[in-house]
């Protein structure tokens, strides 16, 4: 252990942790989509195939990242975000780091019509990586279909039967104490090595707040596997839900809306 608490984890060249994460979308007008990624700048396509690297210049060159100061914008070497790929009636977009999955989230959905292809999951790992450790190797190495999607069939099947319970509770009070251990219980969970974020489908959604949500989803897990990383063994989703919570909204968090 002590030789870890010595050893950094892999960052990528923005500063975040290296955690592949690889966003999938449906499409439904493949030659649109085709078009529409031809028209973006910062993204060039490859020789061959249908694929295109995303790159940090011209329509997102604003995009922001906190712990860029080690790291110098080159406009004639710009820095690669990730690639885009299209395959068997898919868009798939893949990224070495949490951090991207969440602007890419919001830059494509600003670029791409929704009729066009509508990012539908995220597949991530739940850990970091050594310097010297060994990566895995392309993505269908790392996410198994029939594993990922077990996984989500078991949350959504103890989330509905909680609710069941909860909707059935004897009194307002009994229906607290249920969520409370539910959601506490949910904390505690060691999570899987892959784990699979699903887009639920809403009507109307505002797509700041999708954003946001998908953040504080992947931002809590980030740090969990962070300060594993570091030996506290005990930080849980918990831990990680009130810190980043405060980060987020601040002082809001004292604000008596009731008044």
């Amino acid at each position: 252990m002590f030789e870890r608490l010595q050893k950094p984890f892999l960052t990528v060249e923005t500063g975040e942790a290296y955690q592949p994460i690889r966003l999938t979308y449906d499409l439904y007008q493949k030659n649109q989509l085709i078009d529409a990624l031809n028209e973006l700048t910062c993204c060039e396509k490859n020789p061959r195939g249908e694929a295109w690297t995303w790159f940090w210049r011209d329509e997102c060159d604003d995009l922001h990242f906190e712990s860029v100061d080690s790291y110098r914008k080159n406009s004639e070497h710009p820095l690669r975000l990730g690639t885009l790929t299209i395959y068997q009636d898919k868009l798939y977009l893949n990224l070495p780091s949490f951090k991207r999955a969440c602007l890419a989230v919001s830059f494509f959905y600003r670029k791409i019509d929704e009729a066009i292809a509508k990012v539908h999951n995220a597949d991530f790992l739940n850990k970091v990586f050594g310097l010297d450790e060994r990566l895995p190797h392309g993505f269908t190495e790392l996410f198994k279909e029939e594993e990922l999607e077990k996984i989500v069939r078991q949350r959504i099947h103890d989330y509905e039967a909680v609710q069941e319970k909860i909707e059935n509770a004897a009194s307002t009070q009994e229906a607290f104490t249920l969520l409370a251990e539910y959601t506490k219980a949910e904390a505690k969970k060691r999570l899987p090595y892959a784990e699979r974020y699903p887009f639920y489908e809403h009507q109307n959604d505002d797509p700041d707040v999708v954003s946001l949500g998908f953040y504080i989803y992947l931002r809590s897990r980030e740090l969990v596997a962070i300060r594993r990383w570091y030996g506290e063994m005990g930080y849980s989703l918990d831990d990680a839900a009130k810190e980043i919570t405060n980060q987020v909204f601040g002082d809001m968090m004292h604000i008596d809306i009731i008044e």
